[in-house]
């Protein structure tokens, strides 16, 4: 059986690995939904979401492929037509401007069905990554993006990462692909690389590796420090999927809001819910820039700005992480 770790003797090969563990017939059984969790590092749920709120989604991001001419927005395959991806918004820029994920969460069956897996009412950080990746240039390559542990670069937030596929996305389409049961152990990033620290090639194990076929309806949620990528897409369409992070609203969520002092070890900001106040930003804060990587303290006040929209964690009066909304 083929792995992951052979993509570097056979870089173009689809990785075959074991199927996701599905926790359908958990839900409503908190102590075993947990004890999963605890097992695997993620839940995944077939057809659990409203599909009509999923294809509303979905409608949007082919509205923004037709206005760039590179879909047919009707194309219920969203196949890449072959137009120059010149000006692409490979980060889907447009999409983050207008919140796009807000409407989808609020949908009443979207909201019902959160409510009831956490138990409490979902608290959504708007940290969110709309994907409408086209079909890889260059197919000779390793299928495996970037892996990594968002843990490692939101210290102090205990978010779920929620990562909902918009269409079918299989072997060749590509999709996620995670480590299993590695969120216990011990941080796989490279502390001796920055600015991204990456986790070293095979320091998942190939018996490790899960993914599946996903559908419009499924959604996978993962513990923030169980590994993952993304598959290169080897397919003639466009993979669409949106990830954003979700918790409980009682379990200390992150403040969320503009800063209204920087300075070069404090800032001040006001948040959206009333929470407010002042922190210390040393060098045991991490501070990310939008393209992820870490930003220097000493660049603090001439990275952030005041009026910017960020998130931030704090503990004991000094920020944990301060990130900005994209």
């Amino acid at each position: 059986m083929q792995s992951p770790a052979a993509l570097a003797t056979h870089p173009a090969a689809t990785p075959r690995v074991r199927e996701l563990e599905s926790s359908n017939h958990l839900l409503g059984d908190r102590a075993a939904l947990d004890a999963a969790w605890e097992r695997n590092g993620y839940w995944f749920f077939r057809d659990v979401l409203d599909r009509g709120a999923v294809a509303r989604l979905r409608a949007v991001y082919m509205q923004l492929l037709g206005g760039y001419g590179v879909a047919d927005p009707a194309d219920p395959e969203a196949r890449y037509n072959g137009a120059s991806l010149e000006g692409f918004p490979f980060r889907m820029d447009p999409l983050s401007k207008r919140k796009a994920w807000q409407p989808f969460v609020r949908e009443p069956a979207i909201h019902a069905f959160f409510r009831h897996l956490l138990q409490d009412e979902p608290f959504w950080i708007p940290t969110v990554e709309y994907r409408a990746t086209p079909p890889a240039a260059d197919r000779t390559r390793s299928r495996l993006d970037f892996v990594h542990q968002d843990g490692f670069y939101n210290k102090g937030i205990p978010f779920r990462i929620c990562w909902i596929p918009l269409a079918e996305i299989d072997d060749e389409v590509g999709g996620l692909i995670l480590g299993e049961g590695l969120h216990r152990g011990p941080i796989l990033h490279d502390t001796q690389q920055p600015p991204l620290y990456p986790i070293p090639e095979g320091a998942v194990p190939a018996d490790r590796w899960r993914r599946t076929t996903y559908r419009p309806g499924d959604v996978l949620l993962m513990d923030l420090n169980t590994p993952h990528t993304g598959l290169a897409n080897h397919s003639d369409r466009f993979r669409l999927s949106m990830d954003i992070r979700v918790m409980g609203a009682n379990e200390d969520p992150p403040m969320v809001g503009r800063l209204t002092v920087v300075e070069a070890h404090a800032v001040e900001l006001e948040g959206e819910d009333g929470r407010s106040g002042r922190f210390v930003v040393d060098e045991a804060s991490y501070c990310r820039g939008l393209d992820g990587q870490q930003v220097p303290l000493a660049d603090i006040a001439t990275r952030f700005h005041v009026g910017d929209e960020v998130i931030l964690a704090a503990r004991d009066g000094r920020a944990t992480i301060m990130r900005p909304i994209h």
